[in-house]
């Protein structure tokens, strides 16, 4: 047996990109964005599949063109199955390792270890430990299902959370990312 009989080709990436950026637009607006240090491609005879072994950021846009949503994960892969005809067939997201999903509208915060991304429907989800922070408290447990711009998060089987009850109702709560200052009226 050669050297060439012993490489197994589907550990070996197919591509590879460094300093990888990439813009998803929506009319010409702007809709998401994402980046990472390292980018490889795998193929198998039933996947081909995206790694970023070292990391990756997203960030969601709304049609306005405001920043709402950041994703970062130490680790995800991004996993397309083929059909027998050879087409694409199911597509799965995975980030894993310290993931946060921060809304930058809301001020909401979580923080769990994997989260998957179901495009086709629009909604992440894990069944791991969850936090969550927001101006309305903690809340964690297991379990979390959102959109995918994490507007609507729903923690499935809580524990141990708190609520801030007693809030101040004249309090000016501003988006610092997306803030360009006062409207100047001549």
């Amino acid at each position: 047996m050669g050297r060439a009989d012993a490489l197994d080709l589907s550990k070996i990436p197919l591509q590879t990109v460094e300093d990888m950026f990439a813009v998803q637009s929506k009319n010409g607006t702007l809709d998401a964005r994402m980046e990472a240090p390292l980018m490889e491609r795998y193929e198998t005879d039933t996947t081909t599949y995206e790694s970023f072994p070292k990391g990756l950021s997203l960030y969601g846009y709304t049609q306005g063109g405001l920043l709402e949503t950041v994703i970062v994960a130490d680790n995800a892969r991004h996993i397309v199955g083929k059909s027998k005809s050879g087409s694409a067939k199911k597509e799965v997201w995975e980030a894993f390792g310290n993931v946060i999903v921060h809304n930058v509208i809301k001020q909401e915060t979580m923080e769990t270890d994997t989260l998957y991304w179901d495009r086709e429907k629009s909604e992440i989800y894990t069944d791991c430990y969850v936090k969550m922070y927001s101006s309305d408290g903690f809340m964690q447990g297991t379990g979390m299902r959102s959109d995918d711009r994490a507007r609507n998060a729903i923690l499935h089987n809580p524990f141990n959370s708190y609520g801030i009850t007693g809030r101040d109702s004249t309090a000016v709560v501003v988006d610092s990312v997306n803030f360009i200052g006062p409207l100047l009226r001549n």
